[in-house]
């Protein structure tokens, strides 16, 4: 940063006030070390809502990601875990909030969706965050839910897997095929769970209306692959179309943010590890990301970034100003 305003000064003056100069290194490095988090988180957000008008049908995941460079040389390497709420179709971070540690993000779930405006958007979880009580709050945020179910759930789980093997429901097929010889295959069937499960299963899980079970199958260069996977959703008239389509979107989070923060930004190789400089950067880096993303350019996006820092004029067109 102080590399880039040194050789860009001219240009910075005509938009900030920098009565001492360009900051060093090190000024920079000690006010994102000092700046609240929670104030930059909240500029995220209200950043998020001014491009949305409301969230109404939107599919917002909910998932965590290990900033790996935070403490590279601790026993463990615990590193820092970011919890982020992103909206799948407009492809932006609704907001975030920091954990402890991997194990931790059942308890930092329901904190984040105290910080977020959920409401008419529908919550999709993977199997950690299928929690009764988790469900309960995004119902009375009045939101839906679609969490990944697995064996953790015991009971649960096992009648679920059963149901799908008694009954026959509404089913909804795809494929793909892909360069590089790749075939994926998908089929979604949807079952309803008030005729399914118990009255005991259905008062423990608030408004646990459908049952879905997406299987796939993927073949690349002659070699297949397959898999089933479980979820339970609150919501009682979508066709299992529309649930295959939200559970691809889901993984949107990880191959449209968390790989942009590693491979565009370089995030894991960042060397700010101390007090709030790391999550206050990734919030940055979001921002950023945001705009990078939102250009028509036919560039990758790290190429875009490439030329924001080398043109002016781009740079500009980027950040709209």
């Amino acid at each position: 940063m102080a590399a880039f305003g040194e050789e860009r000064e001219s240009w910075l003056r005509t938009k900030l006030v920098l009565p001492n100069g360009i900051p060093a290194h090190d000024t920079f490095n000690r006010v994102f070390q000092l700046i609240d988090s929670k104030h930059l988180t909240k500029v995220l957000g209200e950043d998020g809502q001014a491009l949305l008008d409301h969230l109404e049908g939107q599919l917002i995941n909910i998932d965590g990601k290990k900033m790996k460079g935070v403490s590279p040389t601790s026993t463990g390497n615990e590193g820092l875990y970011i919890l982020s709420a992103w909206v799948s179709e407009q492809e932006f971070c609704l907001g975030q909030i920091e954990v402890d540690d991997k194990s931790n993000e059942i308890f930092s779930i329901p904190d984040l969706l105290d910080e977020i405006e959920i409401k008419g958007s529908t919550i999709s979880l993977v199997a950690l965050g299928c929690q009764t009580e988790i469900a309960k709050k995004i119902i009375k945020k009045r939101a839906d839910y679609l969490l990944a179910l697995k064996a953790n759930q015991g009971s649960l789980f096992e009648e679920v897997s059963e149901a799908f093997d008694q009954f026959q429901g509404e089913i909804h097929q795809d494929k793909w095929e892909a360069d590089h010889g790749r075939i994926e295959q998908r089929s979604c069937t949807i079952l309803d769970a008030k005729s399914i499960l118990g009255p005991k299963k259905l008062k423990e899980w608030t408004k646990l209306n459908t049952l879905v079970r997406v299987q796939s199958k993927r073949t690349i260069n002659g070699s297949t692959n397959s898999s089933t996977r479980l979820y339970i959703s609150s919501h009682t008239e979508l066709t299992a179309e529309k649930y295959n389509e939200m559970v691809r979107k889901h993984w949107s989070i990880e191959n449209k943010l968390h790989y942009h923060l590693d491979v565009t930004f370089g995030e894991d190789d960042s060397r700010a590890r101390t007090k709030n400089a790391p999550q206050n950067l990734n919030i940055l880096r979001k921002l950023a990301l945001r705009r990078v993303a939102k250009d028509d350019s036919k560039l990758s996006k790290k190429k875009r970034r490439f030329k924001a820092s080398l043109n002016n004029q781009y740079l500009e067109h980027l950040l709209r100003l």
